[in-house]
């Protein structure tokens, strides 16, 4: 059992026969009046998000989720096959459940697969990936100063703003929760 007070960004729970994650959340302790929580959850299978309060003396019980590293072999016809690097069974995953981050994802690259009770719900990628520039403008010296940017299109297909300095077929370092550049690989 977890109470409302003691939530915390990823906590899963179950609700009223769903199970929900924890997105954000705030512990309000207005003025006059009782302390409550206010929490952005995620409906797991749904993929719902919705805003609620809480009062933080509230149990819910705690909903287990698998997490299961597996390797992303490829797709065909929007559905995405990972393997099981132990018994080598392939999972097919549908596009809806890959999430925003699944485009800094090449083939061969180990994922971890979330699943409640044997459904898959979700797939999170390595939080920092190393790709190439396929695609931008040509670099030139100077001009560092400004901490200016251009876009550049990586190997996945996936654009992301990048330095001055970066040139086509540099290997750089992508932080896939924010899809930012962090450096050269």
């Amino acid at each position: 059992m977890v109470s409302a007070g003691d939530f915390r960004n990823g906590v899963t729970f179950e609700m009223d026969g769903n199970v929900y994650q924890i997105i954000e959340f705030q512990h309000v302790k207005p003025g006059k009046g009782a302390a409550f929580v206010r929490a952005k959850i995620r409906n797991v299978i749904a993929g719902s998000v919705v805003e609620r309060t809480f009062n933080p003396n509230e149990k819910y019980p705690t909903a287990f989720v698998e997490r299961k590293d597996m390797e992303f072999s490829y797709s065909d016809e929007g559905l995405y096959y990972f393997m099981d690097p132990e018994s080598f069974e392939m999972i097919p995953v549908g596009a809806d459940d890959l999430g925003d981050a699944f485009k800094f994802v090449k083939e061969n690259m180990t994922c971890k697969i979330l699943s409640y009770k044997g459904k898959v719900f979700g797939v999170e990628p390595p939080t920092f990936v190393e790709l190439e520039v396929t695609q931008t403008d040509p670099g030139f010296a100077g001009n560092t100063a400004t901490n200016a940017t251009k876009p550049a299109t990586l190997e996945t297909g996936a654009e992301i703003r990048v330095p001055l300095f970066i040139n086509e077929g540099d290997m750089i370092r992508v932080d896939t929760r924010t899809g930012e550049y962090m450096e050269r690989a």
